[in-house]
């Protein structure tokens, strides 16, 4: 149960920052199109915290950008997502997730298995963007 319980909240912490990442990073760093979660209508953490945070035309903006699958305004969805600070929460977030994962292996005994896990837990909410 444990180990169920470290692998969903690694997965967690991986997905938060691969959103993240989806409005911070480039097309060389992350291996895709910036705006691919957008462009598939799929309604990320940064852009949830990003509507509700912002005015609400920005809101009405990013909402029609899901509803449309549309990157047309990407430029001006990064603009927002970065100054509503839901990159900072949806990383605050991420490290939530990783440090419950790793609370999950408390019952494990200490080796080098356990030390890799916990390892991964930290790098996957602290990859760069």
């Amino acid at each position: 149960l444990s180990l169920s319980r470290y692998g969903a909240q690694l997965g967690m912490a991986f997905q938060l920052i691969d959103d993240a990442i989806d409005y911070t990073g480039t097309v060389e760093q992350i291996g895709k199109n910036i705006g691919d979660d957008l462009s598939e209508g799929k309604a990320t953490m940064p852009l949830i915290y990003a509507m509700k945070h912002g005015s609400e035309a920005e809101a009405a903006l990013l909402r029609s950008a899901i509803e449309t699958q549309s990157c047309d305004n990407i430029e001006e969805i990064r603009k927002i997502v970065e100054a509503t600070g839901a990159i900072e929460y949806t990383s605050r977030c991420a490290a939530t997730e990783a440090e419950l994962a790793i609370e999950a292996l408390k019952e494990l005994p200490h080796s080098p298995y356990k030390e890799g896990m916990v390892a991964l837990a930290e790098f996957a909410a602290q990859r760069n963007f």
